[in-house]
Order: C-alpha cells, then structure tokens, then sequence
C-alpha cells in the first residue's frame, strides 16, 4: 500500500506536469516541468522526501528498461537513419566534448569565486 501512496503521488505531480505543458506556451516538456514541481514540492518540505523515496529509487533500478523500445524502434528505422548515422556520431561527440569543456570551465570559475570569497 506505501508503494500505491508514493507512485501515486509520483503520477499526480507528472499529471500536473502535463497541465503545465497545455497551459505554458514554452517549448519545455512535460517531464521538465514534472521534476521542477517535485523538486520545489521537496525543497519547500510539502512533500517529505520519505513519501517518493522508496518508488523513487525503483523507477531509477529499471529505468535502463525504459529504453529497451527506443532501441528496438531504432532499429526498425535503421534504413533510413544509416545515411545520416555518421552526421549523428560526429555531432554527438562534438557536442559531448563542448558540453565537458564548458561545464568544466564554469565548474573552475564557480570553484575560484568560492576560494575567494572563503579567504
């Protein structure tokens, strides 16, 4: 029955993420704004971290199985995205190098500014 409590709880939040979406004319997605809710409901102590913990953690266990009908989609529609699959590998390492690269000087910035603001 505590597992019924949290997932529900978990499904309410993603409903209201989804009234979100219809409501705010921003190309976000509804699962963005179900975690913004989540997370203000946590932070702000309306929902106890105790009432999604458990659910929480089983839906993080499984989650590689979320991805098992991409995948299998993927591959159903491996003709049509073979000419492109080159394109794709070179944008997504350039784009995954960028991302280390930018996050990592942020990180250095961010981490200065502390040391300085500590001494």
């Amino acid at each position: 029955m505590k597992y019924l409590k949290q997932f529900t709880i978990i499904l309410l939040i993603t409903f209201m993420g989804e009234m979100l979406k219809c409501i705010i004319p921003m190309p976000v997605p509804a699962s963005i704004y179900g975690m913004i809710l989540l997370y203000i409901a946590l932070s702000a102590k309306i929902i106890r971290l105790s009432a999604v913990e458990e659910a929480g953690k089983f839906l993080i266990e499984i989650m590689p199985l979320m991805f098992i009908p991409s995948g299998a989609g993927l591959l159903e529609i491996w003709d049509i995205l073979k000419p492109v699959s080159i394109t794709f590998a070179i944008i997504t390492i350039v784009s995954t190098i960028a991302v280390m690269a930018v996050s990592g000087r942020v990180t250095q910035v961010l981490m200065k500014n502390k040391n300085k603001g500590e001494k």
